[in-house]
């Protein structure tokens, strides 16, 4: 009786049964349609707040431009040069007004606190956009063909120019001296109230005499 030399074929391996792993936070699909809408959402209100923030220079330039250095500025004492000088000046002073309340906040902290800082910034704001505005009123059209007469009539861009030709040397000399001055006075007071803080740390004990006996506090036995 013959043997067969064939090797008994091995029976297949079962495969692995399925696992689940429990993950914490939201599903993917989740996060994705949060995120999507969160995206659409900035994406419409992107030029909406544009236009907010750009409309309260194009008010100021169609109403209170002409008003604003055909009148106003001539009648400031020393003379349009010396407003010029005074805007410059504010520049620096507005910034810091507006920004230093911003880098004060801290929402992880205190939501109420971070909103009162918010609300404490919109004067620099405000203040920003009427020297903004007061700056734009002095800029001529870019294309010279746009020089029209209204450009040269009083208190117009192009009359501005024609009659105060140094003006804008004037106010940019007084922006960076402000800002030069307020950057020496923080410097100045700002290291000097680090350097005088009071310390926490305790000072360090002095040392303690020994007697003659060198015993230290202990009295040498009688």
């Amino acid at each position: 009786m013959s043997r067969s030399s064939a090797k008994p074929k091995r029976g297949k391996a079962a495969r692995p049964a399925l696992r689940y792993v429990h993950r914490p936070g939201r599903p993917p699909s989740l996060r994705r349609a949060k995120t999507s809408v969160g995206e659409r959402l900035f994406g419409c209100l992107v030029l909406p707040g544009f236009v907010a923030l750009i409309m309260p220079l194009v008010f100021f330039d169609m109403y209170w431009s002409h008003d604003l250095w055909g009148h106003f500025a001539p009648a400031w004492p020393g003379g349009a040069y010396a407003f010029a000088a005074s805007v410059g000046a504010l520049v620096p002073l507005v910034f810091l007004t507006w920004v230093w309340p911003l880098t004060r906040m801290n929402w992880k902290k205190s939501r109420s606190r971070s909103l009162a800082w918010v609300a404490a910034s919109l004067p620099g704001l405000a203040a920003g956009y009427v020297v903004a505005g007061t700056i734009k009123t002095t800029v001529r059209p870019k294309r010279r063909r746009n020089w029209d007469s209204e450009c040269y009539s009083q208190g117009g861009p192009c009359w501005v120019h024609v009659h105060y030709p140094w003006l804008w040397v004037v106010g940019l000399v007084a922006t960076l001296t402000a800002a030069a001055l307020l950057i020496t006075l923080f410097v100045k007071y700002g290291g000097r109230s680090a350097s005088t803080s009071p310390s926490t740390a305790e000072p360090a004990a002095g040392p303690t005499p020994r007697s003659p006996s060198g015993t230290g506090d202990r009295r040498p036995p009688g």
